[in-house]
């Protein structure tokens, strides 16, 4: 188990006549991942509504500011039980025994053209052995043949713009590696979190997305970009891609800075928490679906 404490700070200056938000930076709550204390200071007096979608259980916070300046402050200390899988006995889950709340993972999405990828995913990985192997070798692939380098690309990136340039960020990174496996019939989503263990010559800490695959019955988390610590990942939001997930989705006129975020591990003699590192073995932290009858 790790327990994390990270915040998030927002700053935004709005125009008239204000402008709708739609923020995704609330802690997923799950069977993994225990929020154990968490704060949420919004400056402008308005009314606030969280929502929760109950497939992903990510949390959506709206609200409607006026015109000026709004900060947004919130923090949280999250405990995370991780289930730890021996990757050689993880197998690929047959279309015909997909949940319902699965078969959305394995079509095309805006980002992740997985129907233009066919030919390349089939000639690199179709001749591989089925199971959680197969997508440890789609994930290391995307690494050594996708450069990471900030500021080369932009919000309209899709997965054929990097299988072609061979350079991106993260979230590139992520849409690349998702896309090969649907390609391939294996549901991928589009997760986001922040980048604990993050080389700081990358820049601050910043928000960061990572890849969660449907082996055997549970989704299993993968870092293709692989800048950051998969056991220090926080769920935030899920989806098909980084359309679903922003952490601000806003309508309406604004400027603003750079996020401002920070993450540390929590470790005390006694207690269960350890410190996030990179471990060999397959890692989750969300059990299968159950869909209603």
């Amino acid at each position: 188990m790790v327990r994390i404490q990270f915040a998030i700070d927002l700053q935004y200056e709005l125009n008239y006549p204000g402008a709708d938000f739609v923020f995704n930076i609330h802690a997923a709550q799950t069977t993994s991942q225990s929020i154990i204390s968490e704060s949420l200071v919004v400056s402008q007096q308005v009314p606030t509504v969280i929502q929760t979608a109950p497939a992903t259980h990510a949390r959506f916070l709206r609200l409607t500011a006026a015109p000026g300046p709004l900060h947004i402050a919130y923090q949280a200390l999250v405990d995370i039980d991780h289930h730890i899988g021996n990757p050689d006995l993880i197998p690929e889950t047959p279309i015909g025994q997909l949940p319902l709340s699965v078969l959305s993972y394995i079509y095309p999405s805006r980002y992740c053209q997985s129907d233009r990828l066919a030919m390349l995913s089939m000639s690199e990985f179709g001749h591989l052995p089925k199971g959680y192997r197969r997508v440890e070798a789609i994930r290391n692939w995307v690494n050594k043949h996708v450069a990471f380098r900030s500021n080369t690309t932009s919000s309209t990136t899709s997965a054929l713009d990097t299988v072609t340039d061979r350079v991106g960020v993260c979230r590139d990174f992520a849409h690349l590696m998702i896309a090969i496996c649907r390609a391939l019939s294996i549901p991928a989503r589009f997760t986001t979190g922040i980048d604990y263990g993050a080389d700081p010559a990358l820049g601050p800490t910043d928000f960061h997305a990572y890849v969660e695959v449907f082996l055997g019955g549970r989704w299993y988390m993968f870092d293709p970009s692989g800048t950051a610590i998969p056991m220090g990942f926080v769920r935030l939001g899920t989806g098909r891609d980084a359309a679903d997930v922003s952490y601000a989705t806003i309508f309406g006129g604004v400027s603003s800075p750079p996020p401002l975020i920070s993450v540390t591990a929590i470790t005390e003699p006694g207690r269960p928490w350890e410190l996030p590192r990179h471990r060999p073995e397959a890692i989750s932290t969300d059990a299968a679906p159950v869909d209603a009858a």
